[in-house]
């Protein structure tokens, strides 16, 4: 048997890690060589509209425990996260500890098996926006060069690996997010209608923002709502599900009163026709993106998602870690800047197929691999 802790503590790697959890439970049904896995969750994201409804709707196994770490400054949250999975790790003694993305959950992990030390796989590795300020660019650039077995979802991702010396235990598998999106689209076309938001299909943009870079900055979140406000319209309006700590900013700003608590929104007197909206849970937020005339993000998964529902994005940045899908046409690098978001709207289209991103059986590929994978420690570097 083999033995993985996963890591997770924030959206995008609950989705990963659903398709992944699949594909092992499906592996244990089918194969003599079982992989027992034992979920940690961080705590990251602890809202219930972040955390709890994903676990609900995704199926995941439960975690074993919840490190309920919580939001707060970047060092703050790593050195807790650090801490408590370190104790973790040494209390389970598994053979390898699986990652996903570039979250502080990531780092926080990619760190404390280092030190014990003990082998890291890391998936969706090789992702780089060479944007060093962003602290999702720090941490997957650690984390790659803290891992043992590295699985990327594009071609662009192996070659990033390859420039920076890393050419052993580099998979390309495709990306796992394109296999959640195969699952949960068909799922959420049968169980979810854009109606109940009060929105019509492909007669509405999708807008979300989270990242500390804006949210933190009042001069740069009023200029994207001024972006917004500037493409919104009584007959297409921007729906804008609002990540709590993006609330949070909102109320210091005196945009919001208070808690966003009806699934149509609410409306501020100088952004008409932009609905403020509770965070969506996974299937909700699937339906939203499907059914969308176009995104507005600053999310590099969503970004994604975007493509994946083939539905044209802008990217509320100049540069992206999933370049692809602008070279594609599908995704405008806009910045944050008013005028451009209203320009690049008005030039978000339908782009070219991708086709390094799978054919949707990236998380099976991944267990495949992780099943023939040594345990007895050769894979820790140095050995």
């Amino acid at each position: 048997m083999i033995n993985i802790v996963t890591i997770v503590g924030a959206r995008p790697q609950f989705v990963k890690a659903s398709v992944v959890s699949r594909a092992i439970a499906r592996h244990n049904r089918e194969q003599a060589s079982p992989i027992h896995e034992t979920i940690i969750h961080t705590g990251q994201h602890y809202d219930d509209n972040m955390s709890r409804v994903f676990f609900d709707d995704l199926m995941i196994p439960e975690p074993a425990i919840n490190l309920s770490v919580g939001s707060g400054r970047h060092g703050e949250m790593t050195g807790q996260m650090l801490i408590a999975i370190e104790a973790e790790l040494l209390r389970r003694k598994p053979d390898f500890l699986l990652l996903y993305g570039d979250t502080n959950s990531t780092l926080a992990g990619a760190l404390a098996a280092s030190k014990i030390p003990l082998p890291i796989l890391h998936i969706e590795a090789g992702l780089r926006s060479y944007q060093r300020w962003i602290p999702e660019e720090v941490n997957r650039l650690v984390t790659d060069h803290l891992s043992s077995v590295l699985f990327c979802p594009t071609l662009r991702s192996v070659k990033n690996l390859e420039l920076e010396h890393i050419t052993e235990g580099v998979y390309h598998v495709g990306d796992v997010m394109y296999d959640a999106a195969l699952i949960f689209a068909e799922i959420a076309g049968r169980t979810r209608g854009v109606e109940r938001f009060g929105l019509e299909l492909k007669n509405y943009y999708l807008a979300t923002v989270h990242r500390p870079h804006h949210t933190d900055v009042p001069e740069r979140m009023l200029a994207i709502l001024e972006g917004l406000r500037g493409v919104a319209t009584a007959g297409c309006p921007v729906a804008f599900p609002v990540h709590p700590r993006t609330q949070a900013k909102l109320r210091e700003m005196r945009i919001l009163d208070g808690p966003i608590t009806t699934v149509t929104g609410v409306q501020n007197d100088r952004y008409p026709n932009v609905r403020l909206m509770p965070p969506a849970g996974f299937l909700d937020m699937v339906c939203l993106e499907r059914s969308a005339k176009a995104i507005i993000t600053d999310s590099g998964g969503v970004q994604k998602e975007a493509y994946f529902h083939r539905v044209p994005c802008v990217t509320l940045r100049k540069q992206t870690e999933w370049q692809e899908t602008a070279d594609a046409g599908w995704n405008q690098l806009a910045g944050d800047e008013a005028h451009e978001i209203i320009e690049a709207v008005a030039n978000a289209k339908s782009g070219q197929e991708i086709t390094e991103y799978g054919d949707g059986h990236a998380a099976e590929a991944i267990v495949k691999i992780i099943a023939s994978l040594p345990t007895d420690g050769s894979l820790i570097h140095g050995n």
